[in-house]
């Protein structure tokens, strides 16, 4: 039989009675004065109380060493490391793009084409300069044959073996400068391929077919990353940042991968805290099988140093009711009591940890919810 649940507060109404006397017109400070309140007893509505209470099975919960776990959510980020922007030092007009965002693509692949007015003007240069150091090196022949029959002074043969000498260093410096620009002195054309500087994916794009680009001026084309190792960036609480160290291990948990668990390594804790929202910002690095894309989201849990002892019983023994976790123990004459507890991982063997709420060696009924049932009929 269940007790019903009863709240009664009687407030009796407050009658003023006004007592003039017939003499002197004097009131009576007691008639005025309202009765005391009368409070009525509350019953415990976790107190229930059952017959043949030697039905349900009683467990005692057990004692189970624990580290303190520190749960916080946080984001896939690649790794900036490994992270890097593609360029076009030539700017101009793109005429052919052969990659788009989210393409994995290989280390010297052709990405884009622009043509470019600089590669041009690059070409003019060079071939000017290679024009120039020929004519400086005939020049140069001519007057080592006149200085050799004394023809001419030493002076006019050194003057010509310098201009060769700088001759040949502008063509150096024409053709590195084409190099640059990701064109080749042995291929002239107006237009520049730019190529993929490493293997990775394209996770950043800023250009169109038939779009400008003004080199470094610019925002960078494409950016490339290597995801074999990727970041998990956590927000920490400064209340929790003790328990959080470089070089300490924490589980991994994705929304799209239920049931996995991956294992990462913290690699830095924020210096500076949000001031927003009073939180560090914590870095995990984690080898990346294939499956974590950047902007997932995930749980990431941190486990202290120190053990701590909490109660552990079989996971029938608690109910989950109201988003809370009850647990039933019981009592004198037939009762059982409701207890709230806060149930933390699942143990092997069908078992629980009872993070608070419970101590080791209490009684609870072994199928909470056998007995739920039985007390709302």
């Amino acid at each position: 039989m269940r007790f019903r649940d009863v709240a009664c507060l009687v407030l009796p109404l407050t009658v003023a009675v006004l007592a003039v006397s017939c003499g002197g017109g004097t009131s009576n400070p007691q008639a005025e004065a309202p009765p005391p309140l009368k409070l009525q007893r509350v019953e415990d509505r976790n107190l229930f109380q059952v017959e043949r209470p030697e039905r349900f099975h009683l467990t005692t919960a057990v004692e189970h060493a624990a580290t303190s776990r520190l749960q916080v959510t946080g984001t896939v980020a690649p790794d900036i490391s490994r992270t890097v922007p593609v360029i076009s030092l030539a700017s101009g007009r793109i005429v052919e793009i052969r990659a788009r965002l989210g393409d994995t693509v290989k280390k010297g692949q052709v990405l884009l084409r622009v043509q470019s007015a600089d590669v041009s003007s690059a070409f003019s240069d060079y071939r000017k300069a290679v024009a120039d150091e020929l004519l400086a090196r005939t020049q140069l022949e001519r007057a080592k044959l006149l200085y050799d029959k004394g023809a001419i002074s030493l002076n006019d043969f050194q003057i010509a073996r310098n201009n060769a000498n700088k001759a040949k260093v502008d063509v150096e410096t024409a053709a590195e400068k084409l190099r640059v620009l990701g064109s080749s002195p042995d291929h002239p054309a107006a237009v520049v391929d730019i190529h993929a500087p490493v293997s990775g994916v394209i996770t950043d794009q800023q250009v169109t077919n038939a779009a400008g680009v003004q080199g470094l001026a610019s925002p960078s084309p494409f950016t490339i990353s290597d995801l074999t190792y990727v970041w998990i960036l956590c927000d920490v609480y400064e209340n929790d940042l003790a328990n959080v160290h470089l070089g300490q291990t924490a589980d991994i948990e994705f929304s799209a991968y239920p049931g996995k668990v991956f294992t990462g390594v913290i690699s830095n804790v924020g210096p500076v805290l949000d001031p927003n929202i009073r939180a560090a910002k914590v870095r995990i690095e984690l080898r990346n099988p294939g499956l974590m894309r950047p902007g997932m989201f995930v749980t990431a849990t941190f486990h202290g140093r120190r053990n701590k002892m909490h109660a552990a019983v079989p996971a029938t023994a608690i109910l989950h009711l109201h988003d809370r976790d009850w647990v039933y123990a019981p009592v004198k004459d037939k009762q059982f009591r409701r207890i709230e507890v806060v149930g933390g991982p699942m143990l092997p063997g069908g078992m629980q940890e009872i993070v608070s709420g419970l101590a080791p060696g209490q009684q609870v009924v072994a199928n909470a919810l056998e007995l739920q049932n039985t007390v709302e009929q």
